[in-house]
């Protein structure tokens, strides 16, 4: 992949952050996906690449954009694939809380797993814990095992687990054992990036997601030497023809790093629309708007924090107000 694509990402990642961030706390979460959604959409068609979209809003039958399959770019450079979530968090969005982020990751074509939209059992750590952690392995095991790797008592470990009913014995387990626990109502690419930085005061990443937001959540951890463990969870007949559609038959087969991002290349970029733990979020003032970005590359292993100030009167585009 081509070195300028990392900055295309970031003008991709700002253009869908803004728009989405017009309808932070108005409680209406399909209005500000749609935002992100068309503004992530529109910028793709300056970018030269040709690229192919294997996690995003849905089959093509269900998304009028950003489907998977779609074609992106100008069909110009190089070929890659492309998971995007313009909008990590609608609801988050819609309530005005904490950690929603627009989302792109692109590696080489045919290295990113096209996972499938069910459920995904997960458990994330950054580099320090590289090595330590085996979804199989008890939650109390796990937890050792990161404190340990990060020179820490387990009293001083802090698991993030998104807050559902489906993770009550979890909880349960993370508190016998002696850990803290963050609870957050959305958003696990961004709780398993922040296991990446120490300032965010998260170690781990533990509990049940979407799949596809677990490819995103490997591209940044491959950018940032962190490492990912997931098991499918189909909950219905139809998504356990599915699995076995794609091939996979055991559905106990755990995915690890590689088998996310095959490929020694992946571009990471994500844009605060939200404040959060890493992120600041959008800010409007007048004609001006601010956002912070991430933007990563994992070849060269750089980690880039770009604060973006705009002109909303040369991007007028961006002065939508519902």
């Amino acid at each position: 992949m081509e070195r300028s694509l990392t900055m295309e990402l970031v003008r991709v990642t700002e253009a869908a952050a803004q728009k989405s961030a017009r309808w932070m706390g108005r409680g209406k979460k399909e209005e500000a996906d749609d935002a992100a959604t068309t503004a992530m959409r529109d910028v793709f068609d300056t970018i030269p690449m040709q690229g192919t979209v294997v996690i995003g809003e849905g089959e093509r039958d269900e998304a009028p954009m950003l489907y998977i399959g779609e074609e992106l770019g100008t069909g110009q450079g190089p070929g890659v694939d492309v998971a995007v979530d313009p909008l990590e968090g609608t609801d988050i969005v819609a309530q005005g809380s904490w950690n929603a982020l627009a989302v792109i990751a692109i590696a080489d074509r045919g290295t990113l797993l096209h996972a499938p939209d069910m459920y995904m059992q997960k458990i994330a750590v950054g580099p320090e814990a590289v090595g330590k952690i085996d979804i199989n392995a008890s939650t109390y095991d796990n937890l050792q095992a990161v404190a340990a790797a990060k020179h820490k008592d387990i009293e001083d470990v802090v698991a993030t687990v998104l807050d559902r009913p489906r993770h009550a014995k979890l909880i349960e387990e993370i508190r016998e054992a002696g850990a803290r626990i963050k609870l957050i109502p959305a958003g696990d690419v961004a709780a398993a990036m922040n296991t990446a930085f120490d300032d965010t005061g998260v170690d781990i990443l533990m509990g049940i997601g979407g799949a596809p937001e677990g490819v995103l959540a490997a591209a940044a951890l491959k950018c940032l030497g962190g490492e990912i463990q997931g098991k499918l969870v189909p909950s219905t007949d139809e998504e356990i023809a599915r699995c076995e559609k794609m091939g996979i038959t055991d559905l106990n087969r755990v995915f690890y790093m590689n088998d996310f991002c095959s490929g020694d290349d992946a571009i990471f970029a994500a844009t605060g629309v939200t404040d959060g733990e890493l992120l600041k979020g959008v800010q409007f003032k007048g004609n001006k708007a601010t956002t912070e970005t991430i933007v990563m590359r994992a070849k060269s292993g750089t980690v880039r924090f770009i604060d973006g100030k705009h002109s909303l009167q040369k991007k007028p585009d961006l002065v939508i107000k519902p």
